[in-house]
């Protein structure tokens, strides 16, 4: 069996749930802060990712991090070209912890249009995919928003996310398509039912051995997306907390049996730059056991 076809299986019916370490130039600077790492600390953006690497290096290092709970891990465009004690990071994830490396690609959102926000264009695509492909990683996840219960809106988003899927996939890599529905929409509820439907009828028009994943806000109606999960063409439903504690995000999760976790600041939550390594290995090893329990209940 190959790699990939090992990495195929181990995300369609491993149990654990996939570390989200994607903070981009964006939301670096709040992860970094919660971490215990002021701008003042850092000059440039250089130094600013040298600072958020430090901090993936150390969590992928400790000991809990393993594909005993944590299945898949997805890094940001600049990890790729880092290493730790060797090797590049996508292969270290894999060779050594056994953990499936995902690349984000998306690079933000264009303004909102009929209640959404799509993907703004990715340039050198196909280049960036090949030389992911190249490295070992399994496949992506790009990130767009959905702020109102539009039909319009959601399924223009949709349809955004599936063409971009088709290129993933052509690459011959897995894409997470993500449409995350804003956790303070007012219509939520209704968008996340109009967005089961959309996704439904892309998946229904998927060949066999295109094969994607979901990664999803949590729904208001639990086991809403239950039939997504069980679709012939879907390796996995992935939970993103969007905002939600830690303590509700898993509670929420518990409710809803066909998805498991890809959550970023739960994950983070309470770790420090300064803890001794005993003291972050005990609260990362925390962070991940709360995570893994309410993704395999």
């Amino acid at each position: 069996m190959s790699d990939f076809e090992k990495m195929h299986t181990q995300m369609e019916s491993g149990a654990g749930f996939i570390a989200a370490l994607d903070q981009s130039g964006g939301s670096t600077p709040k992860a970094l802060a919660l971490y215990g790492v002021d701008a003042e600390n850092y000059n440039t953006e250089e130094e600013m990712f040298a600072e958020v690497q430090k901090m993936r290096a150390r969590i992928i290092l400790s000991p809990d991090f393993t594909a005993e709970k944590v299945i898949g891990a997805i890094l940001f465009e600049k990890t790729l070209h880092e290493q730790i004690e060797g090797q590049s990071v996508p292969a270290y994830l894999w060779n050594e912890r056994g953990v499936v490396p995902f690349l984000k690609i998306d690079k933000g959102l264009d303004a909102e249009s009929d209640g959404v926000q799509l993907l703004k264009p990715i340039p050198g695509l196909s280049e960036t995919l090949s030389a992911a492909k190249a490295m070992g990683v399994f496949g992506t996840k790009e990130r767009s928003v959905v702020n109102e219960a539009n039909a319009h809106g959601i399924a223009a988003i949709v349809k955004n996310q599936f063409d971009v899927a088709h290129e993933v996939i052509a690459a011959g890599m897995v894409p997470i398509i993500e449409p995350e529905v804003n956790i303070h929409s007012a219509t939520k509820q209704k968008a996340e039912a109009l967005l089961a439907d959309a996704l439904m009828k892309h998946l229904d028009m998927l060949q066999e051995g295109q094969d994607v994943m979901l990664k999803l806000t949590l729904p208001d109606q639990a086991g809403l997306y239950d039939a997504l999960a069980d679709h012939a063409r879907v390796l996995r439903v992935v939970a993103l907390s969007g905002g939600y504690s830690t303590d509700d995000a898993s509670a929420r999760l518990a409710q809803n049996h066909k998805m498991i976790a890809s959550f970023s600041r739960a994950l983070t939550e309470g770790l420090q730059r300064g803890m001794t390594n005993a003291g972050f290995n005990t609260a990362l090893g925390a962070n991940i056991d709360k995570i893994y329990k309410a993704s395999i209940a």
